[in-house]
Parts: C-alpha cells; sequence; structure tokens
C-alpha cells in the first residue's frame, strides 16, 4: 500500500471502529439482565412441531423455563426430574417449558422421545439467551411466579428438592414475589 493512501485506510478504520462500539454499547443499553424480580422477558418461539409458544399465554402459571441442550450430562440428569415435577404439580398450575441451545431440531426431537418429556420444548437461539441475560453454561432455569416475574434463577444443575420447595411455595401463594430468591 502507498504511503499516501494509508491516512484513508486508517481514517476507515477508526469510523469502523466507532461505529462498532457506537452500535455496541447501543445493544448493552437494552439488553435485559433477566433478575429475581424483573418482569420475564416475553417470547414466541417454535416447538418441535413448528407451533410457535408464547411465554405470556402462560400467565397465572408457574412457569419453570429451563435452557438446556442434548448433549449437556446435567441436563440429561434433570430432564427426567422436571419430567416428574411437571406430572405432579401440573394439574395446581405448574408449566415446565425447556428451551433447547442444541443447532438443530433433529437431536432434540429423538431426545424428546426417548427422554418421554411431557412439556413443551422449544428451539432456542442466541437472541432469546441474550434477552435472559446470557446463557454462557448449561443447564440455567428460571422459575417464575404467577404474576410473570422471575421468582429465582438456577445456574448449573440444581438439587430438585430446592426447586420443588420453590414450586410449591409459589403455587400455594406463599412466596412474596417482592423478594425473590436468587
Amino acid at each position: 500500500m502507498s504511503n499516501k493512501r494509508l491516512p484513508g485506510a486508517l481514517a476507515i478504520l477508526a469510523l469502523l471502529g466507532v461505529y462498532f462500539l457506537h452500535q455496541r454499547s447501543g445493544r448493552s443499553s437494552t439488553q435485559h439482565s433477566a433478575a429475581p424480580g424483573d418482569l420475564a422477558p416475553d417470547f414466541s418461539l417454535p416447538e418441535l412441531s413448528g407451533e410457535l409458544l408464547q411465554l405470556s399465554t402462560y400467565r397465572e402459571k408457574v412457569v419453570l423455563l429451563d435452557f438446556w441442550a442434548t448433549w449437556c450430562d446435567p441436563c440429561r440428569e434433570e430432564v427426567p426430574l422436571f419430567a416428574n415435577l411437571q406430572n405432579k404439580y401440573g394439574q395446581q398450575g405448574l408449566q415446565i417449558i425447556g428451551i433447547s441451545m442444541d443447532d438443530s431440531p433433529d437431536p432434540v426431537r429423538d431426545f424428546y422421545h426417548r427422554f418421554k418429556m411431557n412439556y413443551p420444548v422449544v428451539l432456542g437461539n442466541p437472541q432469546i439467551a441474550e434477552r435472559y441475560g446470557g446463557v454462557l453454561g448449561l443447564p440455567i432455569a428460571f422459575l417464575i411466579a404467577r404474576d410473570g416475574r422471575i421468582y429465582t434463577k438456577h445456574i448449573g444443575a440444581t438439587d430438585i428438592s430446592v426447586v420443588e420447595r420453590e414450586i410449591l411455595g409459589l403455587l400455594q401463594n406463599k412466596v412474596s414475589t417482592a423478594q425473590p430468591g436468587s
């Protein structure tokens, strides 16, 4: 590159850098952290059947929103436990929703049938992961109260008795969503 073109190329690089920083700062100021006490970000994502599932249609229910993947060993251990919770408390108002972070639906369909999952599973994407504060590891579960507010967030495999106790408290309305757990 000739010396005459160098200042122009540097100016273009500087402008691109400013543009990138501006775009990045605009995104981060609108990113939702999805922390306990916050309203759970609504979404509409495709189920394995292709139908869209919208989170807001489950208001008035206690929702366990589980980010997982077929290749995640702790997820594979939790799924049967969550299916048991759905059987046990579904009639009382619990709805478990799985958000698969797999790259394609094929392994999810196989997994769904093999593990006899009895709750809806939607196909996640980077945008929904970002809306929930970034899903940097799996599993991550959000327990959402009947009013649509996040009660608690569990990162990694969690003792199922802890999750069940929280679900029972929310189902019985004995737990205040104004002071959520962590």
